[in-house]
Order: structure tokens, then sequence, then C-alpha cells
């Protein structure tokens, strides 16, 4: 609802489709969140690294959402509509109706989700061909992309699926779809998941290389021959039987989507920097890096080895007796033993290697697994908070590594962006900064993802000239967040082990698979 002080003016809906909920917000032109609601969604995991949901799951939450955030206002005031969501796999029918990705022939899970890694197979064939299109995702495709798992489908579920398909989208541009009737994909998504060149196009010797002539022959049509850049306008917007679903107008902008970690960082990255004595004032924005702190990247992770701690019972009780996150509860319990040294000298002689789910970026290795090193027979709580910590700083290191690696392609980068869930931690800032030696910066607006996809929305509606003018003037600096240089050097060693730990992984793999 509006406050006294807030004046009647245009407002955009943004929509964010995570891996385990829908979330919608109304924004005003300045970028401030006015209203906000959130809805969980169904997963399945029928087998292990089989990760599935519904499309028509998810579009029930996203009109639930958006119908509780535009109560109470004059939706004439209402100028765009963007849609950001996670690069999963949904698959339709040629009359738009779902097929089933699992071998029970369910059809309403007809999602393949980011995370499922069920095409291992498929991937490491994909890129034994060296074909030059993986040098657009880092030269090796993750499993997680979205052509292994289209070959995944042919090979596996040719007659219930595979045959019968008419669409496969990415699932922002599903969305965007389902909200306008139009089939047009984002350069984004295609770029990013699925082998598409913004100069060059479709590759079509990539396609018949790997067994996917299918595409080529139909010029594309199954996986996108109409691509716009993220905020463009599609249609006549808005169709009213979306509309009716949505409780939006008729007609209202709808604009070409993002992949949620890209909505949070156009959400932020584009803030205005000045009289913060920061070095990518007045530089390129390609002197920023925004950093999402998600469920990918982050949480997963850190709840995983928290939640499977011994003493986790201990935190929990003792968290919600002081009406906590156990988050919170273990970063005041670090500031207690710390004693005269800074906390993140804790973990001297205890290291994370934190991909448990195998390394999507820059390595992009599903082979390789979680390591920890340092471990005492003792579990209590202040052994817990170390191991967090330890887990904290594995993360930072994997983001200083991602940034050595784009360095090492001739980026230029000073500055962090951060936004997601983690960045509310003052704990998990605090060590990107000191670890990557780069200052970080907050958003004024904590829900930058939203704040994202509320930017396209009002890109598509013509109220701004250019995304680069929106982001302007949506997003704005909150915090900024100094590295401690004095610790530079403690962190320098450190990353020394990380790094340590992976070349030793490796080795370990390549002995047990020797003579």
């Amino acid at each position: 609802m509006l406050g006294e002080d807030q004046e009647p003016g245009s407002y955009y809906v943004g929509v964010d489709v995570g891996t385990g909920s829908v979330r919608a917000a109304l924004v005003d032109q300045k970028g401030i969140l006015l209203a906000f609601a959130d809805q969980p969604i169904y997963k399945w995991e029928p087998q292990f690294n089989h990760h599935e949901q519904s499309s028509e799951d998810i579009w029930t939450a996203c009109c639930v959402v958006t119908k509780k955030v535009v109560q109470g206002i004059d939706l004439n005031q209402i100028r765009g509509l963007g849609f950001d969501a996670t690069c999963s796999l949904v698959v339709l029918d040629k009359q738009f109706h779902p097929l089933p990705v699992n071998f029970e022939g369910d059809s309403h899970r007809n999602i393949i989700m980011w995370l499922d890694h069920r095409a291992v197979s498929q991937v490491h064939r994909i890129n034994k061909t060296k074909h030059s299109v993986l040098q657009y995702v880092g030269g090796v495709m993750s499993v997680e992309m979205q052509a292994p798992k289209l070959l995944w489908l042919k090979e596996n579920l040719r007659e219930t699926c595979w045959d019968k398909a008419g669409h496969f989208f990415d699932l922002p541009d599903f969305l965007s779809w389902k909200a306008t009737g139009v089939t047009a994909r984002s350069l984004c998504s295609l770029v990013c998941k699925w082998t598409y060149s913004a100069e060059r196009g479709w590759d079509d010797s990539f396609w018949k290389m790997i067994g996917l002539e299918d595409f080529v022959a139909d010029n594309y049509s199954k996986i996108g021959n109409q691509v716009l850049p993220p905020g463009a306008s599609l249609g006549n917007g808005l169709t009213p039987e979306a509309a009716k679903d949505l409780g939006l107008p008729a007609g209202i902008a709808v604009a070409a989507s993002l992949i949620d970690a890209h909505a949070g960082g156009l959400g932020v990255i584009g803030a205005d920097v000045r009289g913060h004595g920061l070095a990518c004032e007045g530089q390129p924005v390609t002197s920023r890096l925004a950093v999402i702190c998600g469920t990918s990247s982050c949480h997963m992770g850190i709840d995983h080895m928290v939640q499977g701690h011994a003493a986790f019972p201990e935190l929990q009780a003792k968290a919600t007796a002081r009406c906590q996150s156990v988050y919170a509860y273990l970063n005041s319990h670090l500031d207690l033993i710390k004693k005269a040294q800074p906390v993140g000298f804790l973990t001297v002689d205890l290291h994370v290697w934190p991909d448990f789910h195998g390394n999507r970026s820059p390595l992009a290795d599903l082979t390789l697994k979680g390591m920890v090193t340092g471990l005492k027979l003792s579990q209590d709580l202040d052994d817990l908070a170390i191991l967090y910590l330890a887990t904290v700083q594995a993360i930072a290191f994997g983001t200083r590594l991602i940034i050595e690696a784009m360095q090492g392609a001739g980026h230029s980068i000073s500055t962090l962006f951060l936004c997601g869930g983690l960045s509310k931690n003052p704990l998990f800032v605090q060590m990107h900064a000191d670890i990557t030696g780069m200052p970080v910066v907050l958003s004024q607006e904590v829900e930058s993802v939203l704040v994202g996809a509320a930017i396209l929305g009002a890109c598509a509606s013509g109220d701004f000239a250019s995304v680069q003018e929106a982001m302007a003037r949506m997003s704005k600096v909150g915090k900024v967040v100094f590295p401690r240089l004095e610790d530079k050097r403690y962190y320098d060693k450190k990353y020394q082990v990380f790094l340590k730990l992976v070349e030793h992984q490796k080795e370990y793999a390549a002995i047990m698979k020797g003579d």
C-alpha cells in the first residue's frame, strides 16, 4: 500500500521464480518496493540427481503473488511487467500442453530443473566434440545447461516426450510466452544456456554434431528463432486471459525476460556510486561484478554443512530462544570465541572446498566433490560455528577464483555488487570483501532481483529510453563494505590452500583411475 508521502505515479510489477518459491513485488519509478508476496512451489526428485517441477504449478503461483501485490492499487497506474526465473527447461507439445520429462509419464512434471544432473554421459560426449561454440560457455559445457538435457530427452524419452514436443522453453521465456502468447526468446537465456551467439545466431554444425539435427531441420522453431534483448516489449502486451489470471490490466507492456541471477545484476549493478570513493566511479559498467548470493551459489552448501553437524539441534534451540536465524546466532557466537584476533583467523587450520554438487563456474567440472581438512574429535557449538565460517570463506574463495578467470580473459574488475539472500548476512559480505580485496556495494533495496524484474517491465513500458537509464534511476547504493587490507596476507595463504584442495582432489581421482 502507498505511504502518505508517496505520490501516485507509474508502477511496475516484477515476478521472480526461484528454486523453491515465486516472489512478486510492486515497484515505483525510483526502484522502491511498495508491496511484496511469495508462494512456495513444488519440487520432485523421482530419483537421485533428477529434479523436476511443473509449469502449471509455477504459473498458478505467479498468479497468486501478483494478485496480492496489486491489492488496493489503481490498476491503471501499472505500466509494465517483467519476469525472471531459474534457467530450468520447460517442455510442451505442439498445442502448448505439458509433456513428461520423467520415466513415470507424469506430464504434470514437465520441467527439468536447473540443478538436475541426469545428463552426465550426454555432457561428456558434447564436451569431447570440442566444438567452437563451447568457447561461448567457458570452454566446457556444464551438465546444468540445456543441450545435454535435450539430448537426454531424445535418448531416454523418445516416444513419451521427444517425438511429441513442439516447444522447449527456458523457464523465463515460458513465463513471458504465457503472459503474451509470443514465443520469442530472450537473448539472455539463449546465450547463457543454449550456445546461441548474439553475433552469429545458432550454429547448425553444433546441433548436427551432437545428434540434435532435428532443430536445424525446422529452423529452430522448437527452441527459438525470434530472439529479443531483455526489456524489449513483447507483442501487444498482456493477453486478456493472462491479465485475468494475474489480476492485471490487459495490454500492459510485458518485457523479454532474464535468468534470475541476471535480474539481480540488473537491479544492483547500475547504481550511481558517486561520493562513495569507489574505483568503478566514472568507469565502464564492465568494471563492476554482480554477485547474486542465492540458492545455487551459497545456501545449499552452507545449509548442508550446518544442518548435518552434531551440534545443529543445540544451535536451533538457542537461535529460536533468541528469535534469531541460525546464521545470525552463529555470527554472534563467532564474535564470542574469536578473542583478540580477527574472526576470519579462526579457520587457520580448517579448510573447505565447497563443490558438493560439482563446479559450474569457472571449472564446469561436475565430478568435483566437497572437501574438508582439519576436522577434530570435538563436535560442539564452537566447532559448528568455525565450520560454518570456513564454508562461508570457501564460497568467497570460489568468487575470487571466478574473478581471476575473468581477469585472465581480459576483464578488469574493481568492485563487487552483492544481492540475494546472503547479502543480508554481514559475515558473508565482509568475507567477500576481505578475500577478494575489493569493496562490496550493497543495494539500498535488498530485493534486488525483484527490482531487476521490475526494471524490465519499466523498460518495456517505454517510460525509460533504455535499460541503462532505468537501472540508473531505479537501483541505489545502500552501503559499501571495504576490505580489511591488514588481513590480506592471511587470506592469500588460505587461497593457496583452497587451490591445492582441488589440485589434490584431481590427483586422487587420477590415482584411483590408474592401473
